[in-house]
C-alpha cells in the first residue's frame, strides 16, 4: 500500500497553505502518521506515546520546544494535551508562519477539547478514517480500510486480534477508568451484534449487567475513538413522531466482521449480518467522502412510529438531498423503493421541501456489470455499491 495517495492529501496542503498548526485525528492505524511523514519527509518527529519523549517534554517543556525546527509532527498527542497551551504562545508570537505544528491524535473527544479551549482559529483540524473503496480497490465488506488490513489480507484475523488488544490497552484504559477489560471486549461484541439497529442503552446495560449510564459512557468511549459510527435520525416537520435515537455502526466493517466471527467471503454471504454489515459498509464510504473532501459529516436515516424507514438521508448544496436504500441483493425489485417514495410524496406535500431537488437511490450488490445503473421506478435508480462510490457518492 506504500504508493497509495490518500484523498484528504488535497486538504491537508490547503490548510497548511493558511493554518500554523494542522490537527488531523482519526481512528489508530487509520494512516494518520504515514500521511504526514510521506507530505513532509524532512520534518522533526515526535512520538507522544514514548515514555521518554512525555518525560523530556514533561521537565522542561519551553526548553523541548525549542530545540525542534519546524515544520513538526506531534504524533498521539492527546497523551499530553499541555502541550497545546505552550503552541498556542509559539503561534501568538509569529501568526503569519503557516505548517508549523503537524498534529494527531486518536482520542477525537479529548483531542477536541483542548484544540477549541487553545487553538481556536489557529489549527485547522481534518479527520481521517479507514481507506475508502475510491482509495483503493481492495478495500471491502470483509477487509474493511485499515492500510495494513490491505496490504497482507491473509493475516487479517490476528490483525485485527491484535488492533483490540491494543486498542484496549492504550485507548480504552487512557480515557476511562475501565477496570474490567474482559467485560468492555464483550461489550464490543455485544456492540458489533447489533451493527445497524437503532440504539437501545437498556438492552445493552441488561446484557451485561451494567447501569445504562454506564453503557452510555463506554459507547462514548467507542465513538470517540473512532470504533463505532452513529447515525442521526432526520427530523422535519411532518409531524410525525419520529424516532430519536442514532443508529449504530461498526465504522470498519472488516472489524465488524472480525467481531462477529466472520473470516472468509463465503461465510460473509451467508452470515445473517449481511444486510447490515453492507449497510455500515455504505454509511461509511458515504462519511469517508465527506471528511475526504474537507466537509462536515452530514448522515441520517429516516424512521417514524408508522413504520416508514429509509436508509440513510444525505444533504445536498443548495438544500436538495439524496435519498438512499441499501440491498445487499444482486436483484434490485420496484418493492424495495416503496419507503423512498412514501417519504418523497410526504415531503412533495410539505412546504419546507418545496425548493428541494430530492435525488433518490437503491444500492445493491454487483451484477455482471458492476457499473451498471438502471431505472428501477418512476425518480429513483438502481445502481451498484461500486458505481455509487466512484460516480455518486458526493
Amino acid at each position: 500500500m506504500k504508493n497509495v495517495d490518500r484523498t484528504i492529501t488535497k486538504q491537508v496542503r490547503l490548510a497548511a497553505s493558511a493554518f500554523p498548526a494542522i490537527v488531523l485525528t482519526g481512528p489508530r492505524r487509520s494512516g494518520k502518521t504515514w500521511l504526514l511523514k510521506k507530505l513532509l519527509p524532512t520534518a522533526t518527529y515526535f512520538l507522544f506515546e514514548d515514555p521518554d519523549v512525555i518525560d523530556r517534554f514533561s521537565r522542561d517543556p519551553q526548553g523541548f520546544l525549542d530545540t525542534i525546527q519546524a515544520p513538526a509532527i506531534f504524533d498521539e498527542i492527546q497523551h499530553v494535551p499541555q502541550v497545546f497551551n505552550y503552541l498556542r504562545s509559539r503561534i501568538d508570537k509569529y501568526p503569519r508562519r503557516t505548517a508549523q505544528w503537524f498534529l494527531t491524535g486518536s482520542q477525537e473527544s479529548a483531542l477536541m477539547q483542548n484544540v477549541t479551549e487553545s487553538m481556536a482559529g489557529r489549527a485547522a483540524i481534518l479527520q481521517l478514517l479507514p481507506m475508502s473503496h475510491h482509495e483503493s480497490s481492495k478495500v471491502s465488506i470483509l477487509l474493511g480500510g485499515y492500510p495494513e488490513v490491505l496490504a497482507r489480507p491473509k493475516t487479517a484475523t490476528l490483525w485485527f486480534a491484535s488492533y483490540i488488544q491494543s486498542y484496549l490497552e492504550k485507548d480504552v484504559r487512557s480515557i476511562s477508568a475501565v477496570q474490567d477489560v474482559a467485560k468492555f471486549r464483550r461489550f464490543m461484541a455485544l456492540v458489533a451484534a447489533r451493527h445497524g439497529q437503532v440504539v437501545n442503552k437498556s438492552n445493552l446495560a441488561a446484557a451485561l449487567g451494567m447501569s445504562v449510564p454506564g453503557i452510555g459512557l463506554w459507547l462514548d468511549i467507542l465513538e470517540a475513538t473512532g470504533i463505532i459510527l452513529l447515525v442521526q435520525p432526520y427530523f422535519n416537520n411532518l409531524g410525525k413522531r419520529l424516532i430519536k435515537s442514532p443508529k449504530l455502526y461498526i465504522a470498519d466493517s472488516g472489524l465488524a466482521c472480525h467481531l462477529l466471527g466472520i473470516e472468509t467471503a463465503a461465510e460473509l454471504q451467508k452470515s445473517p449480518f449481511l444486510g447490515a454489515l453492507f449497510e455500515g459498509f455504505i454509511a461509511a464510504e458515504i462519511v469517508k467522502a465527506q471528511l475526504n473532501a474537507g466537509r462536515r459529516r452530514e448522515l441520517y436515516f429516516f424512521r417514524d412510529q408508522q413504520g416508514l424507514e429509509v436508509d440513510f438521508i444525505v444533504p445536498k448544496k443548495g438544500g436538495n438531498f439524496q435519498l438512499v436504500e441499501v440491498k445487499a441483493s444482486k436483484t434490485p425489485l420496484p418493492d424495495m423503493a416503496k419507503p423512498m417514495q412514501r417519504l418523497m410524496a410526504a415531503w412533495a406535500a410539505d412546504p419546507t421541501f418545496k425548493n428541494s431537488k430530492i435525488d433518490a437511490v437503491l444500492v445493491h450488490q454487483p451484477k455482471a456489470d458492476p457499473l451498471h445503473s438502471t431505472a428501477l421506478v418512476p425518480s429513483i435508480r438502481a445502481v451498484s455499491w461500486q458505481h455509487y462510490i466512484e460516480n455518486e457518492i458526493l
